[in-house]
């Protein structure tokens, strides 16, 4: 749940919001990331009516209100402030009518106005909710971008996550997050990693111990966050099971209710991971662009063992 108050510190300056009813209402939490207008709760049509929703109040509100007789208006509003509103946003720097200062301070409800023409006050408020309110979950892992790839390498503590990014980043790709991944979903199927702000893409080598990559490696070696799109899994090579040899069968994680390709990768002493690594980000590529290099392979030799099947049964026929 986000405070209307953090809510305000972090984001009022971009939506240059100021607070009309003071502290009133400040430290409700925010219920719910739908942004909307009160439509018609304001003529006296309450039927279809979203209580739980952050209320923007445009132009056509506020001219709609400031054009009813005084008793009329504050009817109206005091039907409105009936509801539990989580907050009211008035846009475009209008002047709000007193009645509707006067019973949200009385209801405890926050009244907020912004300087931002409406539209673009929906358009910059409403990702900012959306990703408030976005599912969210932390990871023990490193993530890295690898030709645009996001991979998220992960195993067991001392496998050597930490030491294949590091040496992906002295390949020249980008660290985005080390030992711990903050993981948020947008939309339906859209995973995003960044780091934790305190950690500032530092990595931790044991046997050095913390290092800054972009002191190190310069700020284009980090990025600040990047999708989540392969998960690869290291694993000791005598206790990691059968691993796919051929590309045919896929393995597959869950993130967050979000389906993501797993690519399992056994580890023994001289293997170049990060190679591997490199690779793996290709085959993606490769597959996104919709050429999958096991399935064709697969074709080709099922057609030529279909191919070779016909001259032995040909050649089992003829008696000469």
């Amino acid at each position: 749940m986000l405070r209307l108050r953090d809510f305000l510190s972090r984001r009022g300056e971009s939506l240059q919001l100021e607070a009309l009813t003071g502290e009133t209402g400040l430290d409700r939490q925010l219920p719910d990331a739908e942004v909307a207008g009160p439509g018609l709760a304001l003529a006296g049509y309450t039927g279809r009516f979203a209580p739980n929703r952050l209320h923007v109040f445009g132009e056509t509100e506020i001219t709609y209100l400031h054009s009813l007789p005084a008793d009329h208006r504050r009817k109206s509003l005091e039907q409105f402030f009936e509801f539990e509103l989580p907050c009211i946003f008035v846009t475009k720097g209008q002047e709000v009518p007193p009645e509707m200062l006067e019973l949200a301070r009385a209801r405890g409800v926050p009244v907020l106005r912004s300087k931002l023409q409406t539209a673009e006050f929906y358009r910059r408020v409403k990702p900012i909710v959306e990703e408030a309110f976005a599912p969210h979950t932390t990871l023990h892992g490193s993530l890295a971008d690898v030709y645009g790839v996001g991979l998220l390498f992960i195993g067991r503590s001392g496998i050597g996550k930490s030491e294949c990014v590091l040496d992906l980043v002295e390949r020249g790709h980008r660290l985005v997050a080390d030992d711990v991944v903050q993981v948020i979903r947008r939309g339906n199927d859209i995973l995003i990693g960044r780091g934790h702000e305190l950690a500032a893409h530092h990595m931790e080598i044991r046997g050095i111990g913390l290092i800054d990559i972009p002191a190190l490696f310069g700020v284009r070696a980090v990025r600040q966050q990047k999708r989540i799109e392969v998960v690869v899994q290291l694993e000791d090579w005598e206790t990691a099971k059968d691993t796919d040899r051929t590309g045919l069968s896929r393995e597959e994680t869950t993130i967050l209710d979000v389906v993501v390709p797993r690519v399992i990768v056994p580890l023994n002493p001289g293997k170049n991971i990060t190679v591997v690594s490199e690779v793996v980000a290709m085959m993606h590529l490769l597959r996104y662009s919709g050429v999958d290099v096991a399935a064709a392979f697969n074709a080709r030799l099922i057609r030529r063992m279909k191919e070779q099947r016909g001259v032995r049964e040909y050649l089992q026929e003829d008696y000469e």
